[in-house]
């Protein structure tokens, strides 16, 4: 399930940036939800300056710049892994391309495993166990 999306402005960043980005933020993914990095899937969207705005300023006339990121993941993963996972994707945009911390934004898409498939089957069959130790978990640190 492991998804990512980051959206850009092209031509800010080269080639190079974008590919560490995306291995750095792989490997991130995988190890904080120990998951297989086979499973792992990321992605850079970009867009031209002339469709992107940054708080009412278009890109191509000065914006500024404001990299953004979602991610997926099977609800019922534990908080304290998604927020490790907008926290490190953010330090990968900081560290890689530059940004500017305060100007980077990124968001966390839960789904339920009954609504995602791979390979056509429901995640609430393929992955039923590892779905039910993770609410067990979850379960026992609830007060």
């Amino acid at each position: 399930m492991p998804i990512l999306e980051y959206h850009l402005t092209e031509n800010q960043y080269s080639d190079a940036q974008c590919e560490k980005l995306l291995v750095e933020s792989s490997k991130l993914y995988a190890e904080i939800l120990k998951s297989p990095l086979d499973r792992v899937r990321v992605v850079i969207h970009e867009h031209k300056a002339s469709k992107v705005a940054v708080g009412g300023v278009m890109m191509n006339q000065g914006g500024k710049s404001a990299p953004f990121f979602f991610f997926l993941a099977l609800l019922g993963r534990p908080e304290n892994e998604r927020h490790a996972l907008l926290t490190g994707f953010t330090d990968l945009v900081v560290n890689i391309l530059g940004a500017e911390r305060a100007a980077v934004r990124g968001g966390c898409w839960t789904i339920p495993p009954e609504d995602w498939a791979i390979g056509g089957t429901p995640a609430s069959v393929l992955r039923a166990a590892e779905v039910r130790a993770r609410a067990e978990a979850a379960a026992k640190t609830q007060p």
